[in-house]
């Protein structure tokens, strides 16, 4: 009775762990990312602080690295993540193509959001 007992814990933590684990965050292009920090956040800013806590979530959503907010969207149509990874260049000039952007119809542009210490999604 112990050892099915023992057992059936055992294979119950099992499929926990698995379960648990197969759910991951969406994962930024880290050339991406790491341009966008550059361009737009400063050390100790409250954009700082929204960005470290939204990592990946800056431009996208959900556990999908395919999901994105608008934000993303925009970037994703500007950059191939294949050939604009290693390119700075094209990064800095699609960041700044997409801040001129509005947010959502009517909505401030993704530039004056950021300007004003606030990730690039629309407000709801």
């Amino acid at each position: 009775m112990i050892r099915s007992s023992r057992y059936a814990c055992t294979l119950g933590l099992g499929i926990a762990l698995v379960a648990g684990s197969s759910a991951r965050p969406a994962y930024a292009i880290k050339q991406f990312f790491d341009e966008f920090k550059a361009v737009y956040v400063k050390d100790g800013s409250p954009l700082a602080a929204a960005v470290d806590s939204a990592k990946c979530n800056v431009c996208h959503v959900g556990s999908s690295k395919k999901d994105r907010n608008a934000y993303g969207e925009a970037l994703a149509e500007r950059l191939d993540k294949k050939e604009d990874a290693k390119n700075p260049e094209k990064i800095r000039m699609a960041l700044d193509e997409v801040a001129k952007l509005p947010s959502a119809a009517g909505g401030p542009t993704f530039g004056a959001l950021l300007a004003e210490g606030k990730l690039p999604v629309a407000a709801n």
